[in-house]
């Protein structure tokens, strides 16, 4: 079997096991998408689903967040992991989006990458969900699984991100990310790689043999 066959067939496992779209949060403005990634570093999707609605309830435009205390922010996301760092972040993030941007978040990485708080991965991953825009977002799980199936060797998510560009066809950037996210979570985890229960071991690197594996470290959002 060619590379670009073993390939194919662990997308189509992947899309047949985990779908190929993700719902995502809460939002009507792009801006509040953006947060809504924003929030989700260091804290779960359900953590971050329960504090929006209040939150773009009391903040209904970026506008409202560029001119509130510090402290009213922090409160509305307090449930969060990190959230004082987060509301500093948030209210220059949203002063900069009105003053540099028109109101509106740009769909361009290095202009995104600007921003406040908004470091590689959540700015592909915004550009993903609210453009369309296609990229490869390298989290620890996306690092560490894309390692394992041999399909990149870099040594921080740079060098991984590109890598996979590479490998994948471009339909399948945005999709990859949440299923391996979802399999890194459930089956390839950090700790150990539970390769008998994986639908994927057939064609995985590892040898489809279950393995003790180390945390990768600590992976820059």
């Amino acid at each position: 079997m060619t590379k670009e066959e073993r390939t194919k067939r662990i997308l189509e496992k992947l899309d047949a096991r985990y779908g190929t779209t993700k719902e995502g949060f809460f939002h009507r403005q792009d801006w509040q998408l953006l947060v809504a990634i924003m929030l989700s570093a260091q804290s779960t999707d359900k953590q971050v689903d329960e504090t929006l609605p209040a939150l773009f309830e009391r903040f209904q435009t970026a506008r409202d967040v560029a001119d509130a205390p510090v402290e009213e922010i922090e409160r509305y996301i307090r449930s969060v992991g990190l959230y004082k760092i987060k509301a500093r972040n948030m209210k220059k993030c949203c002063t900069q989006i009105m003053e540099e941007y028109g109101g509106r978040v740009p769909d361009r990485l290095e202009e995104v990458l600007k921003l406040a708080g908004v470091g590689r991965k959540t700015g592909t991953l915004f550009l993903a969900d609210a453009y369309g825009i296609p990229g490869v977002t390298v989290d620890t799980h996306v690092f560490r699984v894309s390692k394992r199936l041999g399909w990149a060797v870099g040594k921080n998510p740079q060098e991984v991100e590109q890598e996979l560009m590479e490998v994948l066809p471009v339909d399948h950037w945005n999709r990859i990310n949440f299923q391996l996210i979802y399999l890194g979570r459930e089956i390839c985890t950090a700790r150990k790689a539970y390769c008998v229960k994986c639908p994927l071991r057939i064609w995985c690197k590892t040898g489809g043999q279950e393995e003790e594996a180390h945390p990768s470290g600590s992976i820059p959002l």
